[in-house]
């Protein structure tokens, strides 16, 4: 028995609950995964896992020898890796989740530079706007907009999301410029909702001291941004989105920015990955460039103000 392997599968099947899961992310039949924790219980003569039908447990002594499993794991992870960087670039495969918006308008534009420098890496780059468990679906990192509810992820902040409210030219023909946050609730708006809860959001508005929360009226309610903003260019109603988004369209004519004087709750965002591993060189190179990504991108940078375009005039 390879005990190190043997350990990495225990630690997976802790992890993810499952054999059949552990098994997928590792990449090995289900019966390897079994016979592998099998093993290492008879070399130990203690029972790691309670197995039933429906679930795996740890047992109090597996409990204690998946902390050991952990740290040595990771003291050899480090001790390869640390070898490895002086002679090789990282490379193998890495998997990351990212908010479709971001994604698709600024990371995988500027995805030619990540490879130019590390050839040797294989990305698989899920892009979904609802949360994930890092652990059981097997991703190694996940950029993430917002506050960080998972406190079981460690997280490094590298830029923040600012809003803009905006609808479409023949929108705003037709029902009016709003001059107020108020005047909202006599307008349609494109409403977005949680993939998780189900939760549509409210609206915020800042202005001198000034804040607004309301909910909007609306007919429709999306739950993925680019979608979302394909709405409020067909002018189903006022929309409110990230600027790095929506301001192209405005500064295209697509869209008009409304209530430029009102700004709305920015947010931060962070790039996150399971504390029980050790991050791995091409993790870390990975954070490294999405972090000098944002931090040359005028509207992703930390400290970045939100956009305003210039005033637009309307005619029916």
């Amino acid at each position: 028995m390879n005990k190190l392997q043997a350990m990495e599968v225990f630690v997976q099947v802790v992890d993810t609950g499952s054999f059949t899961r552990a098994a997928q992310v590792l990449d090995l039949p289900k019966a390897s995964v079994s016979t592998l924790v099998q093993a290492l219980e008879a070399s130990l003569s203690a029972k790691l896992l309670h197995r039933t039908t429906r679930m795996v447990t740890v047992t109090s002594d597996g409990a204690a020898y998946y902390e050991r499993c952990v740290r040595i794991l990771s003291d050899v992870r480090e001790a390869e890796e640390s070898l490895s960087r002086m002679r090789i670039n990282p490379s193998g495969r890495l998997r990351v989740d990212t908010p479709t918006g971001l994604s698709s308008e600024i990371l995988v534009p500027a995805l030619p530079s990540f490879f130019e420098r590390y050839p040797d890496i294989t990305l698989e780059l899920g892009s979904t706007d609802r949360p994930i468990d890092l652990v059981e679906e097997g991703v190694d990192c996940a950029v993430r907009g917002g506050p960080l509810l998972d406190t079981s992820l460690i997280a490094r902040r590298v830029g923040i999301i600012n809003f803009v409210t905006a609808a479409s030219p023949a929108y705003l023909a037709r029902y009016g410029m709003p001059q107020h946050p108020n005047d909202l609730v006599r307008h349609r708006c494109v409403n977005y909702f949680s993939a998780k809860t189900g939760k549509v959001y409210d609206w915020d508005f800042n202005r001198d001291g000034e804040r607004i929360e309301v909910p909007m009226p609306g007919v429709i309610a999306l739950n993925d941004s680019n979608t979302y903003v394909q709405a409020g260019l067909a002018g189903l109603g006022i929309v409110q989105m990230t600027d790095y988004l929506l301001m192209r369209h405005v500064e295209e004519g697509r869209m008009v920015q409304v209530l430029p004087d009102w700004v709305s709750d920015a947010l931060p965002v962070h790039i996150v990955y399971p504390q029980n591993r050790h991050m791995s060189a091409k993790v870390r190179v990975f954070v490294e460039w999405v972090s000098e990504v944002f931090a040359n991108h005028p509207q992703m940078r930390l400290g970045a103000q939100p956009a305003v375009a210039p005033a637009a005039s309307l005619t029916a």
